[in-house]
């Protein structure tokens, strides 16, 4: 008897092994799905913030390196109510274009949180308002060009299909031109797809 169920126990023991192992080989076997994101490495957008707020065209090219870096151009144009108020107050630039590198601190391919490195080339006008002795005030209008770097944060969403939504921001300083902003920001909200 003793025999029986030993030779019972090894047979169910061998069969529950053998279907274990068969489900972890057809795990195996069976193909990762792929998306059109993680394979793709080139991604265009537009700040639709700077579009929208401002009338500023803000247009961005990325190439991604690695899954966790790539590297980013992007132009920057006053295009729309150059003589707005609202937009002297937010941008002292009349176009840039900025280098990044950014670093994504995620397991997918470009996405979620990141930091960045950048340099911009800017170009503008720079208004200062003196007071004269006689108690009036004139305001000189200068032209500036000048180079700066920075760094940025931001966090990447792109779905499965490829659409993207990236929010960043970015600080940096001018180096050259004391006509130039000192201190220069970049706020953006870029809708675009990975292709």
């Amino acid at each position: 008897m003793q025999k029986i169920i030993t030779s019972f126990f090894l047979i169910t023991s061998l069969a529950v092994f053998s279907q274990e192992r068969e489900v972890q080989i057809a795990a195996e076997i069976e193909p990762e799905t792929i998306y059109h994101r993680d394979i793709s490495k080139n991604e265009v957008s537009i700040g639709a913030l700077n579009l929208v707020a401002f009338g500023a065209l803000d247009i961005a090219y990325e190439r991604i390196i690695t899954p966790n870096t790539s590297w980013a151009v992007e132009a920057f144009v006053l295009a729309l109510n150059r003589d707005s108020e609202d937009i002297a107050e937010a941008y002292r630039k009349d176009f840039s274009l900025t280098g990044k590198f950014k670093y994504f601190f995620s397991d997918r391919t470009a996405w979620g949180f990141y930091v960045n490195g950048l340099t911009m080339i800017s170009t503008g006008e720079n208004e200062e308002t003196f007071f004269n002795s006689d108690g009036s005030f004139q305001t000189e209008t200068e032209n500036y060009t000048d180079l700066a770097v920075g760094f940025g944060l931001g966090g990447k969403f792109v779905a499965k299909q490829g659409f993207l939504l990236d929010l960043n921001a970015g600080i940096g300083r001018n180096l050259f031109n004391s006509q130039s902003p000192t201190i220069i920001g970049q706020f953006g909200v870029n809708l675009g797809y990975r292709f």
